[in-house]
């Protein structure tokens, strides 16, 4: 069973990544909102997106879940702090999800950093 939870975990924070690349790649009308919020539409908006694929797909790959977890924690990161200072907390009436998602993705891929932490070349002795 333990052996297992590294694996699930990997796969959720992938999945959270993964399934959210629609509403950028395709300019849903919310994520250019909140990319024009900060600035950074259009060019941010697919950036972004395509980091959060990269990080989704070394995710998956269980000798780059480190970089991974390492690039989710990142990018992840940087949405918290800008809803924390532009955005807010409730986006255009989610009432916190958007923003209680981007926490739970952060947590999640801090756990899976620290299961990887011995796989992170530039940390070995």
């Amino acid at each position: 069973m333990k052996k297992h939870i590294p694996l699930a975990l990997r796969i959720i924070v992938a999945v959270i990544l993964i399934q959210t690349l629609r509403f950028k790649f395709l300019a849903h009308p919310d994520s250019v909102y909140i990319f024009e919020t900060v600035g950074l539409e259009p060019y941010g908006r697919i950036g972004i997106g395509i980091t959060e694929l990269i990080a989704g797909i070394l995710l998956l790959i269980r000798k780059t879940a480190w970089a991974g977890a390492l690039l989710t924690l990142g990018v992840i990161g940087g949405a918290i702090i800008m809803h924390l200072t532009q955005l807010g907390i409730d986006v255009k009436g989610d009432g916190g999800l958007l923003f209680a998602t981007a926490v739970i993705t952060f947590v999640l891929s801090a756990i899976v950093a620290f299961i990887y932490r011995k796989d992170i070349p530039f940390l070995k002795l």
